[in-house]
């Protein structure tokens, strides 16, 4: 794991939560910042991939990627709701310049919000990571860029005993709302009812720092997500929390996250050639050895490879 200065607390939180900025409730689970990002080795332009761009693009000579703000080490908003650091913001930082276009973030509240606003055309791209799905390929292309597991952050020691979904019945558990965790979570609930064991209580936040908040605070018995970021916020935490759950299914096939398109935009193979670039060149390896997120590396750019 990356070291990561200490940085001050997010602040206009309130101002900014029709944005989708980390919330004001929240500031305790994030209470530092990564390094500032613009780090990242210069890149040429590759003129071919920039000749594939969409003419729009070219003339608007900028490309508007939409996050929701909460997703460390890969999305980490800024307060004026439009800069972000972390693993994806250098990752953009490098694309844009292979491209030869600017890549700018927007923040909104909620990954709904995202895909919703890359449908209607309103952003261009979410460089994500988001997670791919068979139901979300209906709507949307994936290119993907990471590998990831779901797993547990639970109190330090882990006093609930939690191995797996399995042993979630009865309990408290937080996810992000619209997530595939969510959907997971209510799954087993259902079948904790048909095996005569207790609902589980399941707590959907909008947000990454919400979520794991309601666990350090003890109102949920864990929270339900993605292991790089859980990994980030159990780096934070000063030893209340701790991982869970690693190395199972936990309700999963191989998953998949990456950048969002629209179904069918000419941007879905510019963008995933530009990454495979970045990848072949040792770039890709270097944002993600930074940031701590060198298990969820691919060798390989794909598209849609949920289900493949």
């Amino acid at each position: 794991m990356s070291k990561y200065a200490t940085a001050a607390l997010l602040g206009a939180a309130l101002l900014l939560a029709g944005c989708g900025a980390n919330p004001e409730e929240a500031q305790g689970a994030l209470s530092s910042q990564p390094a500032a990002s613009g780090t990242v080795a210069a890149q040429g332009k590759d003129q071919a991939l920039y000749d594939r761009l969409p003419d729009k693009v070219k003339t608007a000579g900028k490309l508007v990627s939409v996050n929701n703000g909460s997703f460390p080490p890969y999305e980490i908003a800024g307060a004026d709701g439009k800069s972000m650091t972390g693993a994806a913001a250098d990752l953009s930082e490098a694309l844009g310049q292979v491209l030869g276009v600017k890549i700018e973030h927007v923040t909104v509240d909620g990954l709904p919000s995202q895909l919703t606003g890359i449908a209607s055309g309103r952003y261009d791209l979410a460089i994500g990571p988001v997670g791919d799905f068979a139901d979300r390929q209906k709507a949307n292309d994936f290119v993907d860029w990471v590998k990831e597991f779901v797993v547990f952050a639970v109190p330090k020691g882990n006093p609930k005993k939690i191995n797996s979904v399995a042993d979630t019945c009865g309990l408290k558990i937080s996810v992000m709302a619209g997530g595939s965790a969510e959907a997971v979570i209510k799954n087993q609930s259902e079948t904790c009812a048909k095996d005569g064991k207790p609902k589980i209580t399941v707590q959907s936040y909008k947000d990454q720092p919400t979520s794991v908040l309601a666990v350090s605070s003890g109102r949920a018995d864990a929270f339900f997500s993605s292991q790089a970021p859980l990994t980030y916020f159990v780096s934070q935490s000063g030893g209340k929390l701790e991982l869970a759950g690693k190395g199972q299914s936990n309700g999963f096939d191989d998953l998949y996250q990456g950048a969002v398109v629209g179904k069918g935009s000419p941007l879905r193979d510019v963008v995933k050639d530009g990454i495979q670039k970045l990848i072949d060149n040792g770039t890709y390896a270097k944002i993600m050895d930074r940031w701590g997120t060198s298990d969820n590396k691919l060798d390989k750019a794909g598209v849609n490879l949920a289900g493949s």
